[in-house]
């Protein structure tokens, strides 16, 4: 049997999003919501039903919601939609999808504490350029580390100090575990992804609180209201706010029961390994991520045993599996090189159960004294 701690990359999709996104698969549920008769009107009304729960759960105006093809799409929007109209900042410690857009527009990237937040007075020396940033991206919690940003204290300095910028946060690993609506309230455009929730792969959504204030990225036939063209994917979008409903109404007792595992998780192996250390502070992390740091191992080496084991793991963002090159996230952080070459990520979710924890307290010492022994 197989304990999946691999949350994180993706999360099994709930049944009631299972059976949301079934239903728009099949004969009944396929017209495109763009045309004019009643198959068309049938999914356009799917859509827009969807449109109104996502929404109220992110704390926007259904008119705000742009449904887009997953994290990567809406964080690509976010930034390039802003790139013509000045310099972009992001943190350092940004999942690639931020990262990697914002160095395509030539952005520059802050600064953050060892123990993975923002720092504060590199921001505020930053927003005081001759130039103000028309963006400001901030990950709501860390995909690797799970480390949550101060977010309102964020978004009150770029408002006092460059209050024609945007500000963007990344969501995508925070659904989970806070409310969104709280959690991103003063931001501009948040970025979300459905099977990070327990919904289908391939969908997501976007916040763009101020239309206006962001290009058009994606040309064509002028779906969601000509911010992003494209047929929509309406057994996605169906299941994404299926998924999004269950997790508001289980959200705390959720956090409760994932953050108690992993509490007994990351204790018992930092008990039974000796020199393991945990990244960034536990009281600044979301409940499901247990992230550690082993050094004398290599974190493909350790998962590649994990995986023997039946326990599924990972080092890091799943969008750089096979990579073996240090966490940029680790780096921005200041880990030491020998500690980071042996980073493990361990991510609980809606499905992790004592008995999966139990595996991992079992397997990860085990395979770590291995490796640790080898010639």
């Amino acid at each position: 049997m197989v304990a999946y701690l691999d949350h994180a990359a993706t999360t099994p999709m709930r049944p009631e999003a299972r059976r949301a996104t079934l239903a728009f698969m099949s004969e009944a549920g396929f017209g495109n919501p763009s045309g004019a008769h009643s198959v068309a009107r049938a999914a356009r009304r799917a859509v827009e039903d969807a449109r109104e729960v996502v929404a109220a759960a992110l704390g926007a105006e259904p008119s705000q919601l742009v449904f887009t093809a997953g994290g990567t799409e809406s964080d690509n929007m976010a930034v390039a939609g802003r790139s013509s109209r000045g310099p972009i900042l992001c943190s350092g410690v940004e999942h690639d999808a931020v990262l990697e857009s914002v160095r395509a527009a030539g952005g520059t990237t802050l600064r953050v504490s060892r123990d993975g937040q923002l720092d504060l007075d590199d921001l505020k020396a930053a927003l005081g350029a001759e130039v103000p940033p028309s963006l400001v991206s901030v990950m709501t919690a860390n995909n690797e580390t799970g480390v949550v940003q101060p977010l309102d204290r964020i978004i009150g300095i770029v408002r006092r100090k460059a209050p024609s910028a945007l500000v963007h946060t990344d969501a995508v690993q925070a659904v989970n575990w806070v409310d969104p609506a709280s959690a991103t309230a003063g931001a501009d455009l948040v970025s979300i992804s459905a099977h990070k929730f327990g919904g289908p792969q391939g969908v997501g959504a976007l916040v763009v609180r101020n239309p206006a204030g962001l290009d058009v990225t994606v040309h064509g036939g002028g779906q969601e209201a000509g911010r992003r063209s494209g047929t929509h994917n309406v057994a996605g979008i169906a299941g994404l706010a299926a998924a999004l409903a269950v997790v508001q109404e289980e959200r705390e007792a959720l956090v409760k029961r994932v953050a108690d595992l992993r509490d007994r998780l990351a204790d018992g192996l930092l008990t039974s390994i000796p020199g393991a250390v945990e990244t960034g502070r536990r009281e600044d992390k979301v409940a499901g991520i247990c992230h550690l740091c082993i050094p004398g191992v290599e974190s493909e080496a350790l998962i590649f045993l994990l995986d023997q084991a039946g326990v599924c793991a990972s080092a890091g963002s799943a969008c750089a599996s096979g990579a073996t090159q240090v966490s940029h996230v680790l780096r921005a952080m200041g880990v030491p090189e020998e500690l980071a070459r042996g980073a493990l990520r361990l991510s609980l979710g809606w499905t992790t159960t004592d008995g999966d924890v139990d595996a991992a307290l079992e397997a990860v010492p085990a395979a770590v004294a291995r490796l640790r022994s080898a010639p």
